[in-house]
Formats: C-alpha cells, sequence, structure tokens
C-alpha cells in the first residue's frame, strides 16, 4: 500500500494546546450514500497519512459525514451523519448560490468560515438549533474552541 506523503487535508483545526483535532474532506458532490462515503473515507486514508486526529469530516454541499476516534484504515460507518442544508443555507444564500451551482473551493471557504464560528465563539451557544445539536453531542464543540484553523491548498 502506497503512502502519498505530499497529502494534505482540505481544512485542519488544532484544539488550543496545538495539537491536530479535526482533518476535512471537501467534496463538491450530492446524493451519495453512507456506504460511498465510507469507501472514499477508506480510500483516502489508505493513500495518504493517517491524520491521528479525533475527528475526521467528509463534507458534501447537502451531506456532512463525521467519524470520531475512527483512525483506522477499515470502511467504516460515520458515528454522524448530519443533513448539511440547514447549516450552508445562510451561506448559500449570502453568496447568491444553491448546493448545486457551489463550486469546490467555494464550499470549502463557506465550510471553514462555519467551522471558524464554532471555533472564536466566546462561549457555547445558548439556543443551538436542532441540525447543530451534533457538534456538542459529538464533543466537537469542545475539541476546537479557542483552537487554531489550517487552510490548506487545494490539490
Amino acid at each position: 500500500m502506497a503512502v502519498n506523503p505530499d497529502y494534505s487535508w482540505d481544512l485542519s483545526f488544532d484544539n488550543p494546546d496545538g495539537q491536530l483535532t479535526l482533518v476535512v474532506e471537501v467534496k463538491n458532490k450530492t446524493n451519495v450514500s453512507p456506504e460511498w462515503v465510507a469507501k472514499l473515507r477508506r480510500n483516502i486514508l489508505a493513500h495518504s497519512i493517517l491524520p491521528n486526529a479525533p475527528y475526521f469530516l467528509i463534507v458534501f454541499p447537502d451531506k456532512f459525514y463525521l467519524w470520531i476516534d475512527e483512525n483506522h484504515i477499515e470502511e467504516r460507518k460515520p458515528a454522524y451523519i448530519i443533513d448539511a442544508y440547514s447549516i450552508l443555507q445562510p451561506y448559500f444564500e449570502r453568496a447568491g448560490v444553491t448546493a448545486s451551482q457551489i463550486s469546490g473551493q467555494s464550499l470549502e471557504l463557506i465550510v471553514a468560515a462555519w467551522l471558524e464560528e464554532i471555533i472564536y465563539s466566546p462561549k457555547p451557544p445558548e439556543n443551538i438549533d436542532d441540525s447543530q445539536r451534533w457538534v456538542m453531542d459529538s464533543g466537537l464543540y469542545a475539541a476546537l474552541t479557542g483552537g487554531k484553523f489550517e487552510h490548506e491548498a487545494v490539490a
């Protein structure tokens, strides 16, 4: 199995102690099955350096798939499958695009903006929308708050 040492994640986030906490892959494709995404994750991990991050997120314009402490190459189902519509729609509206019109790079910037709001939030959201409850329930909010963001060049 060949490992690609030059592979870089679309987005990565460190916790406040500087430890890699979340890696994010952004894909501009819709209507994919959880099984397809699990295979994609396995292929990504099989051909790159394992990120050694407790959170791994694959983002599509219509769904988010989150794995927690699953730093194994084996094909595994995500811990969370999230409808991305209510999270991303306000950003799409501000940009004047729809999910089907968004480019991969633009989607990456939108996801980065959304995650930066989490990282730099001074306190937990009091009235968190049900669509984003998973951020709290998964521990992602606590892990990222006060951390830092790294944006990688698109390959």
